[in-house]
């Protein structure tokens, strides 16, 4: 054989031992490797999406304490409400004159109660006196009068008891106010 072809042989035989090198160092994906990948990217995802549900949870629960607490005192207030025009209808049978005293007594038990049961609530009493100033936030003006005995701004007389829950009015009092 001639050196050229030598060469070129031992060339093709370099050439194919170089093939050969590349491809045992380009990786071939093994099967049992590749489910292993995919099995890994599976567990990432689904470890995101607990998260992400865990993170859901927390907030509702935050949010149905939230709700929980906003709503009892509108519920309470709203139940006390409903019981004030008794608890004025026992006041105002409580200021007639009557002959029996124990009648009169027994009224005016019921009203210290009905005070107690509302104390208990946690309801208060807005103060409202006459000569004290007028405060929109407190009082319901249903009258205003011109008088001399009066400032101006200042309540006159007083209609009707507010009360008051907490910082929650549950009904203004009702007043006429002096200009």
């Amino acid at each position: 054989m001639s050196d050229k072809k030598k060469e070129t042989q031992q060339e093709e035989q370099l050439q194919e031992k170089e093939n050969i090198a590349a491809q045992e160092e380009t990786p071939q994906e093994d099967p049992v490797e590749e489910k292993l990948r995919q099995a890994e990217e599976q567990v990432l995802a689904l470890n995101d999406k607990l998260l992400r549900t865990l993170a859901e949870y927390d907030n509702f629960r935050k949010r149905s304490v939230k709700e929980k607490e906003a709503i009892y005192p509108e519920a309470a207030a709203d139940a006390v409400s409903k019981f004030l025009p008794v608890l004025d209808s026992m006041e105002r049978a409580a200021g007639f004159s009557c002959s029996d005293e124990e009648y009169k007594k027994g009224v005016d038990m019921i009203i210290h109660s009905f005070y107690d049961a509302l104390s208990a609530a946690g309801v208060e009493e807005i103060p409202a006196e006459v000569g004290s100033p007028f405060d929109p936030a407190m009082h319901n003006a249903v009258m205003h009068i011109e008088d001399e005995n009066f400032g101006a701004g200042v309540i006159a007389q007083v209609f009707q008891k507010g009360y008051r829950l907490g910082e929650r009015v549950i009904r203004h009092t009702m007043v006429q106010v002096a200009n």
